[in-house]
Order: structure tokens, then sequence, then C-alpha cells
């Protein structure tokens, strides 16, 4: 049996780990006020009574900041993933995939590709290492920078990178220390390991083998994989050549029906047709520049009705408009970030409609959608200003174009 450690949040991934340790654990947990005791004999304490003199081991939710008053108190801080592979025995063989935008597709798609030889995926994507079987030969991880910056000792067989772009920076405070989580993997792994990361980024010094990458033409060359057998395009189709990266490399193969009845999941440059044949396209799940510049690239070659707008972080948006000028878009503006982006659109001389809330935009983008345009909600920012989740945002738009008569 593990040591209990204290847990930081009573949340989905310190509770997974409670459980597995059979219950009677410590929490500290910000939304707790008075002390209470769970079904499971688990006690929960404010964060405020945490006493660094009484805990002998601290693992934390990843969602804490850095500057959160028990990660700065913490005197043997622990990530999950130190928690359960920050050792050298007994460990599944362990995949991690990071990045800005794509990993859970990539690592949904690995874990298809390697389903057969018993992978099972888990970390960010939704499910716990505390759940996940630890007898599994292989483990499939999505790996947030969140987890990789509170990471010390676990370290990944294999190390997928997707591009990377400035994200989630009013947690790391700045793009430097961003990027620096996202290769802190690189310091642990060992000789015979292997990183696949993007081309040009400031490699700290390692013992993996790396293989920096820049386009699907090179992965396509260096892996042996003909590209023109894949049926995806896109974003998606660096995320499957980057699986089937890691099964050349494994198992010397390269399975392209297998890897093409992969589905995509919801609300990533997923299209549907409304009465009248036209195309719509739900990105909802593209929260950030860099998902809706991808998906800009991808539809583009038509008029295109861009649907933009959320809670952006703060993040400048100035790059955002560089790279979609080129196309042309016409932009419809919804949500907490709205005058910005209607400021923007003047300034790189894009046309704006103010349209405050998605259903709006519909209309707008009802009146002038044709066969041959493309509607597309991909808003480059969370939706927690006006919805509960992306999720809910994009089946919004999904049924309000739908019911278009």
């Amino acid at each position: 049996m593990r040591n209990k450690p204290t847990l930081f949040g009573y949340g989905k991934t310190t509770k997974a780990i409670a459980k597995l340790l059979g219950g009677g654990c410590t929490f500290f947990d910000d939304n707790t006020k008075t002390t209470f005791i769970d079904e499971a004999k688990n006690t929960i304490h404010p964060s405020s009574e945490f006493d660094p003199a009484k805990s002998s081991l601290e693992v934390t939710t990843p969602s804490f900041k850095p500057t959160h008053p028990l990660i700065t108190k913490a005197k043997n801080l622990l990530s999950e993933y130190d928690y359960f592979l920050g050792h050298d025995r007994d460990k599944p063989f362990n995949i991690w995939i990071s990045g800005t935008n794509g990993k859970t597709t990539t690592t949904q798609m690995l874990t298809h590709l390697l389903a057969a030889k018993g992978a099972v995926s888990g970390g960010n994507i939704g499910t716990p290492l505390a759940e996940l079987d630890p007898k599994a030969p292989i483990w499939v991880l999505e790996s947030s920078s969140f987890t990789l910056h509170y990471t010390h000792k676990a370290s990944p067989n294999i190390y997928l990178l997707l591009p990377i772009t400035p994200d989630h920076l009013d947690w790391h405070q700045d793009t430097k220390s961003y990027i620096a989580d996202k290769l802190k993997p690189l310091l642990t792994m060992r000789e015979g390991e292997m990183a696949l990361v993007p081309k040009g980024l400031p490699l700290p010094q390692t013992s993996a083998y790396i293989v920096e990458y820049d386009t699907n033409e090179f992965l396509g060359d260096y892996f042996s994989i003909d590209i023109t057998k894949l049926k995806f395009k896109g974003a998606f189709l660096q995320d499957a050549l980057l699986a089937l990266a890691v099964t050349q490399t494994l198992y010397d193969k390269v399975d392209y029906a297998l890897m093409n009845s992969f589905i995509v999941e919801g609300h990533r440059q997923e299209e549907f047709r409304d009465t009248k044949g036209r195309l719509w396209v739900n990105d909802s799940k593209a929260t950030n520049l860099d998902a809706t510049i991808q998906a800009v690239k991808v539809y583009g070659d038509k008029k295109l009705h861009l649907i933009l707008g959320g809670d952006d972080k703060g993040v400048d948006l100035d790059e955002l408009f560089v790279a979609i000028k080129p196309y042309n878009p016409t932009i419809y503006t919804v949500g907490a970030n709205e005058a910005k982006l209607l400021d923007l659109s003047q300034k790189y001389a894009l046309d704006a409609i103010q349209c405050t809330t998605i259903t709006n935009a519909i209309s707008q983008i009802d009146k002038c959608h044709t066969l041959e345009s493309i509607a597309l909600l991909s808003p480059a920012a969370a939706s927690l200003d006006q919805f509960n989740s992306y999720q809910q945002r994009g089946e919004m738009f999904m049924n309000s174009a739908k019911n278009l008569v």
C-alpha cells in the first residue's frame, strides 16, 4: 500500500487517489469552510488550516497556481505523475502527449492504434492515473502544462509535444515559463527514450533522442508514412502523423486502415449542413489562438463567416488577426472580449459584426450564407463567460443552425 499523502484540492484527481488508498485521507480545499468527514472517512479541512510541519508528503490537484498558499507552504510536493510514475519499478511503458492544441485527439488516436497492445489512456483526457489499470502494458497520458510544472521525478518513455502557442498565461505568468513547462519532461528522459518536438524551441540539455519536426511532409518522410493514404486534413492530419510515428517507432508498422477508422470526437472542426444544404463547422473546442488559426487555414479557401469571442484570458490577439487577415473572413463577435475583437477587426481592416451571442451571430450569418461559403464557430477563447463548457457552446451553435428554416 502506498503512503497516504496530504491531498490539495477536493477534486477528481485527488479523490481518485484517496479512493485507491481506501479512504481515510486528509484533504485541504479552498471551497471548504468548516472541516468535515466524507463517506469514505476522508477528512477535508479548509486550505487555511494546512500546517506543513504535520505533513511529510503532498499531492496537488494540477489546477492550483504556483502562487497558491498551499503550494508555497508545501515542503514535500509531488504531482500525480510523480506519485505514480516517479520510480523505476512496476510501472507501465508510458507515453506523454502535450501541446497547446490537439493533445486530446492525438491521445485518442494513439490509444486507438495501440488498443490491441493493451494500451489505456488517462491524465488530462479525463481519467486520473489512480483509475488506470496498473497492469496495463502501456499508458498514454494527455499531459497538461499544469501537471508538467509540478512534475520533477517522473519521466515518459516517449514524449510527443504538439505545436505550442501562448496559452494559460494567467497561470504561467509569461510565454517563456509556459514553454519551459512544456519542455520539462526532457530534463528527466534517458538515453534510448524518444521525444518529438516542434522545431525552433529552446531545448534544454537532455539524454533523450530528439526528433524536431516542422511540417507534415517532414513527419511523413522521416517515419516513412504515406500522407496520401490518410483521410484526415488540417490539424487532424498532423495528429494522425504523430500517432503513427509512435507505432512506426515501436513496431515498425503503419496501419493506414486502422488509423482511418478513427472517428474524431465532436466540437473540433465538426462539419454539418443545415436544411438548405449550407456548410457549418462546429470548432467550439478551439479555445486558444492556434486552434482557430489552424481551422481558418483549413476552411479559408472559401468565403468564411467566422464567429469569434469568449474569455481569452488576457492573451494578445494581434497574432490571431495577423494570421487570419489573408483569408479575409467576415467576423461575428460574441462573448466577454467582444469590444477587443471589434477594435482589432477595425485595426486589420476586416469586416466585423457585433453579435454578443451565438444565436444572434447565426441569425446574422443566415442572411448571407450560401452553398459556396462556410460558417465557422472557432472562438479562440474559453466558453465560461457565457456557457458551462465548450461542449454546451458547440451544442447551442449546432442546434441553432440546424433549426434555421
